[in-house]
């Protein structure tokens, strides 16, 4: 019990102080687990860091179950989870209820400076992925052919055809561009509780739209679409938005002011993007219930496929075909993320020469001065009150 309580409070300080997204928050876990605690070595950490981008699903979260997990077993995963994502969570259902309750009364100036900076933010994370995902022709061309298909089809079943179609363009990469670094394995867990975990991960994501469909209920239907966005998305962090957005915005559950003013209110906070799940679930559902119900549907795929995976992974790191196959993904959402940045990101959020001009401004405080997201979304949402 020492150790989940230990493991608990060092998350939560994490969960209270760690902005700037998923990069910044592997530095962050690399200081205080790697340095400063030693509960790990840089071999062992960069093991996990691999691991957790080989899955869908947040990439630094993913990184804190496993550290969790290897400290205190599964309370040690469930532990590092829920203080790291808590306090995000509970400040984007804060802002869902003042959204819900008069988003006109808040005035439109804050929300025009706020999609301005969501244009500035997305690029820069556009930019700096594929800086480091995009390490060939063949990647580029992937991104390219996806981000393609995205703008010419649109909708969300063309987002999950580019990744399937991207893993298997990946295949036909050289293997030199898919290089993984030979680290030890982590420490085994129970082959058995791993494959329970990867049984019910499979069940969940086909009998979910089964169930929802079968008994018309509201709440299965919400778990279904923020656990296959879980499911499915792959590079975590802002990659995320697409899937978001066709599964909220497109079906008419969350208009496209309200989807993007709680985009740019989660880049203002600690923790994880993916509680941006909150927000949406609690715009959607009324309330703590719908917040609650999708903040764990959209992270739950992520603890089955870490306890899973976890005592696989020696094996799975090995396999070339795998590492091609999910170089090609990598390359796939790129172009997602660029397409999305195109549209809906820049349509809604350039809308004359002053919010161009505070997204331009944006973006050098990201690349000039390294300002994190969330001072450049208040100060843009500032902005944007005064001059829009």
């Amino acid at each position: 019990m020492a150790a989940v309580i230990e493991t608990f409070l060092a998350f939560l300080r994490l969960g209270l102080t760690a902005f700037g997204g998923p990069v910044a928050h592997l530095a962050y876990f690399r200081d205080t687990f790697v340095v400063r605690r030693g509960w790990l070595d840089d071999a062992r950490f960069a093991e996990i860091v691999a691991l957790s981008q080989f899955l869908p699903g947040p990439a630094s979260s993913q990184t804190g179950m496993a550290i969790g997990m290897l400290r205190a077993g599964w309370p040690g995963l469930l532990a590092a989870w829920l203080a790291f994502t808590a306090p995000s969570a509970l400040l984007l259902f804060g802002f869902a209820a003042l959204v819900r309750h008069d988003l006109a009364a808040l005035g439109s100036g804050w929300l025009a400076g706020v999609k301005a900076a969501v244009v500035a933010v997305v690029a820069h994370a556009l930019a700096g992925m594929a800086r480091q995902l995009l390490r060939g022709g063949g990647q580029w061309a992937i991104a390219a052919g996806a981000a393609s298909i995205v703008l010419a089809i649109g909708g969300t079943a063309s987002q999950l055809a580019v990744i399937a179609l991207s893993a298997l363009a990946g295949l036909l990469l050289p293997t030199a561009t898919a290089g993984a670094p030979e680290m030890p394995a982590p420490a085994a867990r129970s082959r058995r509780g791993a494959a329970l975990c990867l049984g019910a991960f499979a069940l969940l994501l086909a009998g979910l739209p089964l169930a929802a469909w079968l008994s018309g209920s509201d709440a299965l239907a919400l778990a279904d679409r923020f656990y296959r966005t879980g499911a499915l998305v792959f590079g975590g962090g802002h990659v995320v938005l697409p899937l978001l957005h066709g599964a909220v915005v497109e079906t008419g559950l969350v208009d496209e002011s309200a989807f993007l003013a709680g985009y740019g209110a989660a880049q203002a906070v600690p923790g994880p993007l993916f509680t941006f799940s909150a927000y949406l679930g609690a715009m959607i559902g009324g309330g703590a219930s719908g917040a609650l119900l999708a903040l764990l549907a959209i992270f739950l795929p992520s603890m089955l496929l870490v306890g899973g995976l976890l005592p696989h992974w020696e094996r799975l790191r090995g396999l070339p075909r795998m590492r091609r196959a999910v170089n090609g993904v990598n390359a796939g959402v790129i172009g997602l993320l660029a397409a999305v940045l195109w549209d809906p990101v820049l349509v809604t959020g350039i809308r004359g020469p002053v919010s161009a001009a505070i997204a331009l401004g944006a973006l050098a405080l990201l690349i000039g001065r390294r300002a994190p997201p969330w001072a450049v979304v208040l100060g843009a949402a500032g902005a944007g009150a005064l001059l829009l």
